[in-house]
């Protein structure tokens, strides 16, 4: 996170004032605003962890509040501890500790050991901007409260240098892979995958269900990877969590496009090339398109760019992709409640069928990709590389950003998509 005083706006203060309230330093509304309230509950908080109490948000205070924000901290034994005194003091759950600490002997506690302790809150904040700190902290404390159950690795760096992170779920022999946010204004996917991700590690150390169907039966026949953040630099210029010089260079990229209001319709990279037109799908062809619609040379949105996988996300994962070699994949998008399924007149075996499901659980239309849009996208590639199912999901209606409000209309209808797209049913 950037150094944050009164005065500033964007995702990272709401993070901040996510934590803030986490901590027990409410009520306070995380708006992105860091005004009076924010203020005070910040001088609070650093007052309490003998922190100088300036009401600046620097790396003292957020090493501070790094726990909150992770959803778990660490505890260390001390005598007369047992594994139910812990579990009270932090006002969590027996099991919650066990899954945290998968090698632990409740009857044998030692002196010194170290435990992690998860939080009793959900560690996906679903009411916030996204961010690419906010997706580091989520993906931290999801491997610490689920090391058996969760991998994670980096697959590729952005523009910026930013980690694109791969997290995996599951053993099954079914191979899936999710992904969201190759546009950045279409962030609001990004806490979708974490969400789906958290929710299925829950429900399996809990034994119960997920998007109608056993949490266990989806680990046991797929292993599902979820790739949350392919555009982070793109998302954090959105939502008001880029730094500088990035800001500047992003704007003069932008100023020749009145049009398209900034940061708002950003949709690319930083180098502004449009990441979903970067796949060898018939490339030429949406270079083509782009070019005679105007759009020769870096943009907000629509750049081809200067060649196939030139921008280092989308190589990123056209690499993993090639390397884990899946069964089917979801890219995620904003929005019209749709679900597009082919790439021209090629439909893998199997994917009208899956389409169908995914439609009935979800409420979307299934439908063919327009023309216009029909070219070099992730789904396209997949679909003409690999000849299987592949779906472009596009998520709620309105315009894009939408707004973090609909996140729950959006999670209602996808839960159980992303449940059948994994299970292939």
């Amino acid at each position: 996170m950037q150094t944050l005083k009164r005065g500033e706006r964007g995702a990272e203060v709401a993070l901040l004032q996510t934590g803030l309230v986490r901590a027990g330093f409410g009520p306070l509304r995380p708006d992105g605003v860091f005004g009076r309230d924010t203020e005070r509950a910040l001088r609070a908080f650093q007052q309490k962890n003998g922190l100088r109490a300036d009401a600046v948000a620097g790396p003292r205070t957020e090493q501070a509040l790094a726990p909150w924000l992770r959803g778990c901290t660490v505890h260390t034994v001390v005598r007369g501890d047992t594994l139910w005194r812990i579990a009270s003091r932090y006002d969590t759950t027996l099991s919650a500790l066990e899954s945290a600490n998968p090698a632990l002997d409740p009857f044998d506690l030692r002196i010194g050991q170290r435990l992690t302790v998860p939080f009793d809150f959900a560690v996906t904040p679903t009411d916030i901007p996204w961010s690419s700190a906010a997706n580091e902290y989520c993906i931290e404390g999801l491997l610490a409260r689920y090391p058996g159950a969760l991998s994670a690795e980096i697959i590729g760096r952005s523009v910026r240098g930013r980690p694109i992170r791969a997290l995996t779920v599951g053993a099954g022999p079914r191979r899936a892979i999710f992904n969201a946010a190759h546009h950045a204004n279409e962030w609001i996917t990004a806490p979708l995958l974490m969400k789906y991700a958290e929710s299925l590690l829950a429900a399996l150390a809990a034994g119960e269900t997920l998007g109608g169907a056993a949490a266990e039966d989806i680990a046991e026949a797929c292993r599902l990877t979820l790739i949350p953040l392919v555009n982070p630099d793109g998302a954090d210029l959105v939502t008001g969590a880029l730094e500088e010089p990035w800001l500047s260079r992003a704007a003069a990229i932008a100023a020749p496009w009145p049009d398209i209001p900034f940061p708002e319709g950003w949709k690319a990279n930083l180098e502004g090339i449009d990441l979903n037109l970067q796949y060898p799908a018939l490339w030429e062809t949406a270079r083509e398109n782009k070019f005679a619609a105007g759009v020769t040379a870096p943009a907000p949105q629509d750049y081809v760019g200067p060649a196939p996988l030139a921008a280092p996300e989308s190589r990123a994962m056209a690499a993993y992709t090639r390397r884990e070699d899946p069964d089917v994949i979801l890219a995620y998008h904003t929005q019209g409640d749709t679900i597009y399924w082919k790439f021209l007149d090629r439909e893998p075996e199997g994917s009208r069928a899956l389409g169908q499901r995914l439609a009935l659980v979800s409420g979307y239309a299934l439908e063919e990709t327009p023309y216009a849009s029909g070219f070099a996208g992730y789904k396209d590639w997949f679909i003409d590389r690999f000849d299987r199912p592949g779906y472009t999901i596009e998520a709620g209606l309105g315009t894009n950003p939408l707004p973090i409000s609909d996140f729950d209309a959006i999670w209602q209808a996808n839960a159980g998509l992303m449940t059948a797209a994994a299970l292939g049913r």
